[in-house]
């Protein structure tokens, strides 16, 4: 599996093509998707198009930055103009964008070859990949369980080499749970640093577009080239985009004292003891490198759940409330009248999930219920940030388990929600305050599939993430496996 920065060395010296490269990811994809499922829709001849371009630079002589002719993956829940987006549900699916999403855009414009659009729960709602309305995507690491989601398609072929990177989006922690799932890196940035024009909505204030590598030095890579303010975002953030990669030293203690802090409240009930163990070993490896550990209390982190639950489908109620036949997408054949289209489109296109989220969202918006749910929903979202923020005074990142348990067989939890939503138990309060958190692996359980280690930090502080990630990486072997498909 050949990083970004040895694909870039090759390509400068010219011992190999971006043709090549280009030829060689969709030669992986075509053998493994029909045991896999990663991708909705593969790109060839677009990516040939782009590869092509970047030779033709590189033969003019001119400098290619790090993600030109690099293969990349797209979450199926990002415009891109003239390629079918479909969000994963049937009410898409013969949807064209008119026009490009920022990151796709930045993509491009820095060379990258998108080799398709990836697999994903249906509008981002999901911890399996279960819920897309086209098919279902396998681990690569056990082809008969889940690579989580909602973002599943990306990290099962980040982690299957069907391409180096890949664009994931997370609300509640649909980079993290998968990159946890399948043994990748998933970096969900800070609210607000990269650009959310042309991400089809979900919940506005909690998505967010994060890389998807199998290294911290390559989700570095792919975070600089999305992250920066867009002027057609309101939410985007007017701040400067560092040099990622000039965090990313092996001694965590390079400019001083580095402070780990362990949230207390991820550990205990509903957490497999073997991804406690992996976690707390991580814990200790920190300590060897010379960080200093500080045990976190985070009261409100337990409240996260319910309060998203209740946060997150109302602004989805509101958000697609778009999709009624009338201007673009899937519309009900013969409907009576005006209201029956209005109905029967949305009972046709919508699966399930997406069904019950938008009643959930529903309910807890109307007159009555305002107040006594979503109201009060929001004053604990306030506490969960609080609580981070207190934390952040005591240390510089914050550690624990990316999901309670590792991947999960196909349909072991499609028929009780409750149990599936747990998945994302320890991921969502690190949206609900517009944190980074990024997820790597630290372990493996016996059946050999991958455990993460979540690391949080603070407002802006990729660097801080990013900086403890890389050292851990560095001082450990987890990241060198990869699963025998």
């Amino acid at each position: 599996m050949a990083s970004i920065r040895d694909l870039h060395q090759q390509l400068v010296s010219k011992e190999r093509s971006a043709v090549e490269i280009a030829e060689e990811s969709l030669a992986q994809i075509q053998a493994l998707e029909p045991k896999l499922r990663s991708f909705l829709m593969v790109t060839g001849d677009r990516a040939l198009e782009q590869a092509r371009r970047v030779d033709d630079q590189i033969a003019a002589g001119e400098a290619i930055g790090w993600m030109a002719g690099i293969p990349t993956g797209i979450k199926d829940n990002m415009c891109t103009q003239g390629i079918r987006t479909t969000c994963g549900s049937k009410i898409l699916q013969n949807f064209v964008p008119p026009y490009e999403s920022t990151v796709t855009h930045k993509l491009a414009t820095a060379g990258a070859v998108m080799v398709g659009k990836t697999n994903l729960d249906e509008f981002a709602m999901g911890s399996s990949t279960e819920n897309s309305a086209y098919q279902v995507t396998a681990n690569p690491w056990d082809l008969e369980r889940v690579p989580g989601g909602s973002s599943g398609g990306s990290a099962a072929a980040v982690a299957a080499d069907e391409c180096t990177v890949a664009l994931g989006s997370d609300t509640g922690g649909s980079i993290r749970q998968p990159a946890a799932l399948c043994g990748v890196v998933g970096l969900k940035p800070t609210y607000g640093l990269v650009s959310r024009y042309g991400l089809v909505a979900y919940a506005s204030s909690l998505d967010q577009i994060g890389p998807f590598a199998r290294s911290v030095e390559d989700a570095a890579i792919l975070l600089g080239a999305i992250a920066g303010y867009d002027p057609q975002d309101s939410t985007s953030l007017k701040v400067e985009v560092p040099d990622y990669l000039s965090f990313l030293n092996p001694n965590l203690n390079a400019q001083k004292k580095f402070r780990v802090g362990i949230i207390q409240e991820t550990f205990g009930e509903g957490l497999d003891a073997i991804v406690g163990d992996a976690v707390m070993a991580a814990v200790d490896q920190f300590k060897a490198m010379g960080a200093e550990i500080v045990n976190i209390s985070c009261p409100q982190f337990r409240y996260g759940l319910p309060t998203y639950y209740i946060l997150a489908p109302s602004e989805a109620s509101a958000n697609l409330a778009r999709y009624d036949g009338v201007k673009y997408g899937y519309r009900s054949e013969q409907p009576d009248n005006l209201m029956s289209m209005y109905t029967q489109t949305r009972a046709q296109g919508f699966g399930a999930e997406v069904k019950r989220r938008i009643m959930i969202g529903t309910y807890t918006l109307s007159a009555g219920y305002y107040d006594a749910y979503y109201l009060k929903a929001q004053k604990v979202r306030t506490l969960i940030k609080q609580d981070f923020e207190q934390a952040f005074e005591q240390v510089d990142v914050l550690v624990c388990p990316t999901t309670p348990t590792t991947a999960f067989k196909a349909g072991e939890k499609t028929d009780d929600p409750l149990s599936m939503y747990l998945s994302d138990l320890m991921t969502i309060p690190v949206n609900l305050a517009g944190l980074p958190g990024l997820s790597l692996p630290c372990g493996f359980d016996a059946q050999g599939l991958p455990i993460g280690l979540q690391i949080v930090g603070n407002v802006l502080r990729e660097d801080l993430v990013l900086q403890a990630a890389y050292a851990y990486e560095q001082a450990t072997e987890w990241h060198l496996r990869t699963p025998s498909l």
